[in-house]
C-alpha cells in the first residue's frame, strides 16, 4: 500500500510495472506477489482494477488476523488454494481484542 502527497492511499505491486490506458483496460502478466494473487490472475485470465479490491481484502485479512488467507509452500499449491479454496472465516474473537 502506497500514500501518496496527498494522503491518498493506493495498492500497488513493484513486480507489475504497466500503465492501464483506462478503467477498461486489462493486463495480462503474471508477475506479482503470489499471496495476493486474485482468482483471475491464477487462471491466466486478464485482470482489472478488481484484481487490486482482492489483494486489498488479503491485506484486511491479514490486518485482522496476522495470518495469510491461503498459504502454502510452493506456487502450485497456493494458486490452487486461491482458486478453489473458501476463506477461513474471521473469528468473533480478533487476537487483538
Amino acid at each position: 500500500m502506497f500514500l501518496t502527497g496527498n494522503n491518498t492511499i493506493k495498492v500497488g505491486d513493484f513486480g507489475i510495472s504497466k500503465v492501464l490506458e483506462g478503467t477498461n483496460s486489462v493486463a495480462n502478466t503474471v508477475v506479482g506477489t503470489p499471496y495476493y494473487m486474485a482468482p483471475e490472475a491464477c487462471q491466466s485470465e486478464p485482470y482489472t482494477s478488481k484484481s487490486d479490491v482482492w489483494a486489498l481484502g488479503i491485506i484486511l485479512y491479514e490486518l485482522c488476523t496476522f495470518e495469510k488467507p491461503f498459504a502454502c509452500d510452493n506456487l502450485l499449491g497456493l494458486v490452487f488454494k486461491i482458486v478453489s479454496e473458501p476463506v477461513k472465516p474471521l473469528s468473533p474473537k480478533l487476537p487483538y481484542s
